[in-house]
């Protein structure tokens, strides 16, 4: 697997940077169900956006690994050591959707490699494309970009089955121990049990990472959000070392709602909104919170109030879904998993595997083209990033579109997967 001369195929880190060589080798994993056809679709866009921008002098070397399906029928495993090793070798892949079976089975192979990578920020920019019929009134106010916490809370998978040896165990101590806290356990016959843990270094790392991306790209507000009004010491705790981490190392470029509140109440509320009056008009980064179930509504009806939000894992699953939905759907909603310390990142599909579409040449392959945008964008190859989004948003515009995008559209001339990627190869310039 390893080439000859990895100096010059390898991306390598240098003082805390990715290096990029012209020919870098970068792992994929085609997916499961729907995944290889829209994996073709995606591979061809990229291609043809770096042939576009580079003219030769730059190009990616695909490297398949195995996950999944294809995985298990080939050598017994869903996700063997020697993908997890590719991935960690060169440092950036990108992969299709993957199975993940309800309510047994094999663990999320998802949530596997974010947590053996250490993939700690789940990105998702959710942004509207003009044509795609969306079920709000006006998704071009929709412009947000979420990071979601990838490796605590209740995807950390400590969990015990009900009526195993293991929860009765974990039952025992926990009454022996806490048996205040025990006796709030409503039933505990058949009862299953999962553990919520939310770190103050974790809950640091994402919020620096937002607040990072949110001075690069020059947004104005990063929100938390956060369910701490009732799980005070995991998600309350979510909201306190955010706004720590801000005021000590952001304290030159953001003012947060914390310190407006403080002004507030030591100085009335003149002061408190001068203070914000005056580091807005400083080009300074408005830092604020918004409890979770508060933030769904506000999402829908004032979206333009958000533009970065940085929030817990689950929390993060819903709200990156919901917000995906107010521009179409999940089916236009790219995703990344990094490590921005490692520079380590692996960019994905972000829906299902829809078996019953598979083989059919229905599927609409825009996620993972927009995630290929993200990889291109996150590689420092912004002319082909460039090239590619806006071929696809000219191809969209005009109405060349999968099924799942024609749908309710009168000037729609639908298109197979294939010939939707071809379409958005022909549009670029």
């Amino acid at each position: 697997m390893n080439p000859s001369d990895p100096t010059h195929t390898i991306i390598q880190t240098q003082d805390g940077r990715l290096s990029i060589p012209a020919r870098p080798f970068i792992p994929y994993i085609p997916g499961d169900g729907i995944g290889p056809e829209i994996w073709a679709a995606a591979r061809s866009v990229m291609d043809q956006a770096v042939a576009r921008a580079y003219g030769g002098e730059r190009a990616i070397q695909w490297l398949q690994v195995q996950a999944g399906e294809a995985a298990f029928s080939q050598c017994g495993e869903w996700l063997p050591s020697t993908t997890l090793e590719a991935f960690k070798t060169y440092r950036i892949g990108i992969k299709g959707p993957l199975t993940t079976p309800v309510g047994g089975g094999i663990r999320s192979l998802n949530v596997a490699l974010r947590k053996d990578l250490d993939l700690y920020v789940c990105l998702r920019p959710v942004r509207y494309f003009e044509g795609i019929i969306a079920p709000v009134r006006e998704p071009q106010k929709v412009d947000i970009t979420l990071f979601r916490e990838n490796t605590e809370d209740l995807y950390a998978g400590i969990e015990f089955a009900a009526n195993s040896p293991e929860s009765a165990q974990f039952l025992e101590l926990f009454s022996a121990h806490f048996p205040q806290m025990a006796a709030r356990l409503r039933f505990t016959d058949d009862l299953g049990l999962s553990l919520k843990p939310v770190s103050r270094a974790g809950s640091e790392r994402l919020v620096r990472a937002a607040m990072q991306y949110a001075v690069a790209h020059h947004k104005p507000f990063v929100t938390l959000v956060h369910k701490g009004n009732i799980m005070k010491f995991t998600e309350g705790a979510f909201r306190s070392w955010g706004y720590d981490l801000v005021e000590r190392e952001f304290s030159d470029c953001a003012f947060t709602s914390r310190q407006s509140e403080a002004l507030r109440r030591s100085a009335g509320e003149e002061a408190a909104a001068q203070a914000e009056q005056e580091a807005r008009a400083a080009g300074k980064i408005i830092v604020n919170d918004v409890i979770t179930d508060a933030a769904f509504q506000k999402v829908l009806l004032n979206p333009e109030a958000f533009s970065v939000i940085a929030t817990t894992n689950l929390n993060g699953d819903y709200l990156s879904d919901a917000l995906a939905a107010q521009i179409g759907g999940i089916g236009i909603a790219p995703g990344a998993n990094i490590n921005y310390n490692t520079g380590m990142a692996v960019f994905e599909a972000t829906h299902g595997t829809a078996p019953g579409m598979a083989g059919k040449n229905l599927a609409n392959p825009s996620s993972l083209i927009l995630s290929g945008e993200m990889m291109l964008r996150y590689m420092g190859w912004t002319q082909a990033a460039d090239i590619l989004i806006n071929a696809l948003a000219a191809v969209i515009k005009t109405g060349r579109v999968t099924a799942d995008l024609a749908l309710d559209r009168s000037d729609a001339h639908p298109l197979g997967t294939h010939e939707f990627g071809q379409a958005v190869c022909a549009a670029m310039s």
